[in-house]
C-alpha cells in the first residue's frame, strides 16, 4: 500500500491553522499537504522500517546533541515549505541560526522553513518515485543536503543544490559533508 492522495476541490484551501486542526483531530494518521493543496495520507510503517528509522534518528540525535550546531527532528515534525506544502521528512535537521530566528510561536507550529538536511527512508509502503519527487521538492525549497535511503535495494541517493542526484550502491557510511560537519551515518543496521 502506498500513500493515499485525497483530491480536494480547487476552491477548498486550508489555512495553516486549519490544516493543523485536521492533523490534531486525526493523530493516528500521518498527513502532509502538497503545494497543490492535495492531502496525503501516509500509511504506518512496519516493524523493520520503524526499527531502521529509530537507528537513523538515534545516530542523528547523538551527533546533534554533542555539537549543538542545530536542532534535529523526527518524522512527526511538519515543515511549511516556501512553496506552500507541509511536509514531514523521516529525519531532518535545521541550523541553529535558523532555529534561533524563529519566534516561540513559530516553533510550536509547523516550522515555516525547509530543513537544511532531510532524510527519507523508503519503507515497504512507499513509492520510490514519489519519494524522489519529494526530495526534489525539498531541494527546490532550500534543502542543502538530502538522503533518500532505500534499504530494499541497499541504495542511497544523495541530493545537493545545483547538482544531479548521486546514486550510491551498498554504501556502508554516509558523510554529513559541510552541512552536518563531522557526522557519519553508519548504514550497517539500516541495510541489515
Amino acid at each position: 500500500m502506498t500513500a493515499l492522495t485525497l483530491q480536494l476541490p480547487p476552491n477548498l484551501q486550508f489555512t495553516d491553522e486549519e490544516f493543523a486542526q485536521i492533523v490534531a483531530v486525526n493523530k493516528e494518521l500521518r498527513l502532509e499537504l502538497t503545494a497543490e493543496g492535495e492531502l496525503i495520507i501516509m500509511s504506518p510503517t512496519g516493524g523493520e522500517t520503524g526499527n531502521r528509522n529509530f537507528d537513523l534518528l538515534g545516530q542523528i540525535w547523538f551527533w546533534s546533541n554533542q555539537n549543538k550546531l542545530g536542532k534535529a527532528f523526527d518524522s512527526s515534525t511538519g515543515f511549511k515549505l516556501p512553496n506552500g506544502a507541509t511536509r514531514s521528512p523521516d529525519a531532518s535537521w535545521v541550523k541553529i541560526e535558523r532555529w534561533d530566528a524563529l519566534t516561540l510561536e513559530q516553533r510550536k507550529k509547523f516550522l515555516p522553513l525547509c530543513p537544511d538536511f532531510a532524510v527519507e527512508l523508503v519503507s515497504e509502503t512507499d513509492d520510490v518515485e514519489d519519494t524522489k519527487a519529494k526530495m526534489k521538492e525539498y531541494l527546490a525549497n532550500g534543502l542543502q543536503l538530502g538522503w533518500l535511503i532505500n534499504p530494499k535495494d541497499k541504495q542511497v541517493i544523495i541530493y545537493r543544490p545545483n547538482l544531479a542526484p548521486e546514486v550510491l550502491q551498498s554504501p556502508t557510511r554516509l558523510s554529513g559533508e559541510g552541512v552536518l560537519p563531522g557526522f557519519v551515518l553508519n548504514l550497517q543496521q539500516i541495510f541489515a
